[in-house]
């Protein structure tokens, strides 16, 4: 009976233990776009699509680089945040991927989420080469 006993306390603070260790976990904010319905060389950015947006964020800054070039200033926009996984295409203005005509550049987005005062909960980023084959 004792034995029995010790066996469910240790069980029971292993489980404690693990259930710790699983709250301390934190689930990364991520990204993902695509170029495939995005002329070269406008001002309307592509469709993205986020998950594990933390809570409390009121606003989304996007930048976008692009790598083979990062002097170029591409920009983004920030937006209001309501709650969805989706931001439409064309939802702020930017200065769109153009590379030289037949060359593909890669470029990164990247996204900070931000509290009503400002401060950056989250970053994440994705990079994808344009024009997409």
């Amino acid at each position: 009976m004792a034995m029995h006993l010790r066996i469910a306390a240790v069980a029971a603070a292993m489980t404690t233990i693990v259930a710790v260790d699983m709250a301390h976990l934190a689930v990364a904010m991520s990204l993902d776009f695509s170029w495939a319905w995005v002329a070269g060389c406008t001002s309307k950015p592509p469709a993205f699509t986020l998950s594990d947006v933390p809570n409390g964020t009121s606003r989304l800054a996007f930048n976008m680089v692009d790598l083979n070039l990062p002097s170029f200033p591409h920009g983004g926009g920030t937006i209001d945040y309501q709650g969805s996984d989706q931001v439409a295409a064309g939802s702020f203005t930017y200065q769109g991927p153009c590379p030289p005509k037949g060359q593909r550049h890669n470029y990164r987005w990247t996204v900070k989420a931000l509290d009503a005062a400002g401060k950056t909960l989250a970053t994440t980023s994705a990079a994808k080469a344009f024009p997409p084959r």
